[in-house]
């Protein structure tokens, strides 16, 4: 299926986000973003017509307080005694409209709210659900700052729209006709001198949200989530980044994106910034006081109109133009939302990881690579008709340029992406007829970009294996080479991330490989898992890992050769494909691709040498 499921929790109390909340037909036009936000707001048509109906009601009363101080107006001025029970009856009308008023607005505004808090939680739910099952590789694609931007920023984004806009759009509809009415019926010349003001603004309302302009605010919120995603990646990459002195540089790139967002932003509003403030002063209540002042006096002074008639236009003349000024904002926001649903349905339209129909169990640990290629989304082929076997108890490094495919390669055996030809077998069978559950019980992974939660030292040790034990989390610490600086943090391994303490990049990738140690699958990927540690350290992790990798399928991906001399075999890739195989002794004696890299690097570490000295 090309789209998100349904999410079946009755969590907005019998309403529910359907199935295919965001479907295409089937080789049909792909759904505009409008239609997409009529679709998500489907199951909530009931309490929305109800908010509706209740807007409609608490804005003709609103009108009564108005309508009644003209009616007092015309029995004070009324020649002769006061007509005390009329004019009581005007204050009463006026004060029950006013009730009336606030009673319904606090209900219709509360079922949009309460409607609003129910989509936004399942629109989360299903995003948790739909992320939870897309390839892991199609993480490694995307920044935090993107998907976090989709899954708070876009959601947050739908507040105005079912908060919001049902309330605004009713009263501005409803407000200025039932204005519009009761004025013609008092003295229609002025009506038309009143509705002056709500035509230019109209239109100029109109030239705001012109095609160009809706445009313009795509892009404007493109900028927004580059801003976005370059300030998540700023705050969480600031430690590794120190810890190799790099704290300018990066301070560079980050001004360098929020500088270009301003000049987009500078631009955009410098592009409605005559118009915006044309229709500001149209619609504004000094402006339209003036006109019908200036109407109302040429008519009573030629005797075409009592004054007690002018009245009622003072006060409702401003009806007219108050929602038309409101309208023009809430419609930005409006199209704001329209932009956050199709991103929404573009991040629910990830196909998902498929889940086998007839789960096999592997047999064994063994590894096979069978004539693998694999593509991105783009169609340029990564990998090429490779054929690799990792047997059981044996340590296979890839090594190559970058760019040659390893970490492609490696991320396959924990099944981050599906071959797109070719197959990857664990124990004789396909990874893909392999349950999530069964396959992250054979293979454990450290990768390069390591992901820690905001929780205890311990949870993030334990996150596969909840039930482990404190003893088993530090036997774990330790062989990662972690224990001691844990136990040199405030709480110890109840120390939370965030908050209590900072990890450097060296750091957090002991703690990821103590995680991937916890779990003693059979079949482990470090891919560039010691590239943060100093030379002490990282002989420390080695030494680990060479007594708990005994036995165990080993795959490692390492740019530093000397890391992996005593692999058991070494495969070059140049090119998505591999060029060599063998053993360092083996390779050496090729001279080929390796013995060439192994050279460079020697050299390379000869001239760092050099200039220490």
């Amino acid at each position: 299926m090309t789209a998100a499921e349904g999410l079946h929790s009755r969590a907005d109390g019998g309403e529910q986000v359907g199935e295919s909340v965001v479907e295409n037909d089937p080789g049909g036009p792909a759904e505009t973003s409008r239609q997409v936000l009529l679709r998500l707001l489907h199951p909530y048509r009931t309490s929305l017509v109800a908010v509706f109906v209740l807007q409609i009601v608490s804005s003709l009363a609103g009108l009564a307080p108005l309508i009644a101080i003209v009616e007092l107006g015309r029995v004070l001025l009324a020649p002769g005694p006061v007509d005390r029970a009329a004019a009581w009856s005007a204050v009463w009308t006026g004060v029950a409209g006013l009730l009336v008023r606030v009673v319904l607005a606090a209900a219709s505004g509360g079922i949009a709210h309460l409607v609003d808090g129910r989509l936004q939680l399942s629109l989360r739910r299903l995003l948790a659900q739909r992320l939870g099952r897309v390839p892991l590789g199609w993480y490694s694609r995307r920044s935090s700052g993107e998907i976090n931007g989709v899954v708070q920023g876009d959601v947050d984004q739908l507040h105005h729209l079912i908060a919001h806009a049902p309330v605004e759009a009713t009263s501005a509809v409803v407000v200025p006709l039932a204005s519009f009415v009761y004025l013609a019926w008092v003295d229609w010349r002025l009506t038309l001198v009143a509705l002056v003001p709500v035509l230019l603004g109209l239109l100029l309302q109109h030239l705001l949200q012109s095609e160009d302009r809706q445009r313009e605010g795509r892009r404007m919120g493109e900028a927004m989530g580059r801003i976005g995603a370059a300030s998540v990646e700023f705050v969480e990459g600031i430690a590794v980044v120190k810890t190799f002195g790099g704290g300018g540089q990066a301070h560079r790139r980050y001004r360098k994106a929020a500088d270009d967002f301003a000049d987009f932003f500078l631009g955009y509003v410098a592009g409605a910034a005559g118009l915006a403030s044309l229709a500001a002063l149209v619609l504004s209540a000094p402006f339209v006081l003036l006109l019908v002042f200036a109407g109302g006096t040429a008519l009573v002074a030629a005797g075409a109109m009592p004054p007690a008639d002018l009245l009622p236009f003072p006060l409702l003349a401003v009806a007219l133009t108050a929602p038309i000024a409101a309208l023009g904002h809430g419609m930005d926001n409006v199209h704001a939302a329209e932009r956050s649903a199709e991103r929404i349905r573009a991040m629910l339209n990830v196909p998902p990881l498929p889940e086998p129909k007839a789960p096999a169990r592997p047999q064994g640990d063994r590894v096979e690579f069978r004539g693998v290629g694999f593509a991105y989304d783009s169609g340029r082929p990564v990998l090429q008709g490779i054929d690799l076997v990792l047997e059981p108890g044996t340590t296979t490094a890839l090594v190559g340029p970058s760019g040659a495919g390893k970490s492609t390669l490696a991320q396959l055996v924990p099944r981050f992406s599906d071959p797109t030809s070719g197959s990857v077998l664990l124990g004789g069978v396909d990874l893909r007829e392999i349950p999530g559950e069964q396959l992250y019980r054979h293979v454990s992974f450290v990768l390069q970009d390591v992901r820690l939660l905001r929780a205890g030292i311990a949870e993030n040790i334990a996150l596969a294996v909840p039930e482990a034990e404190r003893a088993a989390v530090e036997r774990a610490a330790r062989a990662a080479g972690i224990h001691r600086r844990i136990q040199e943090m405030p709480r110890g391994y109840d120390s939370v991330i965030g908050e209590d303490v900072g990890l450097s990049g060296g750091e957090a990738q002991r703690l990821s490989i103590a995680r991937a140690l916890l779990v003693d699958a059979p079949v482990l990927v470090l891919d560039e898992a010691m590239s943060f540690a100093d030379a002490k350290t990282e002989a420390e992790i080695r030494a680990a890992l060479e007594n708990l990798v005994r036995g165990r399928t080993q795959l490692v991906i390492a740019h530093r050769l000397e890391t992996v001399v005593r692999a058991d075999r070494i495969v070059v890739m140049e090119g998505g494909r591999i060029t060599e195989s063998g053993t360092y002794s083996e390779l050496l004696d090729m001279d080929g691709k390796f013995a060439a890299m192994w050279r460079a690097q020697r050299a390379r570490a000869g001239q760092k040498r050099e200039s220490h000295r």
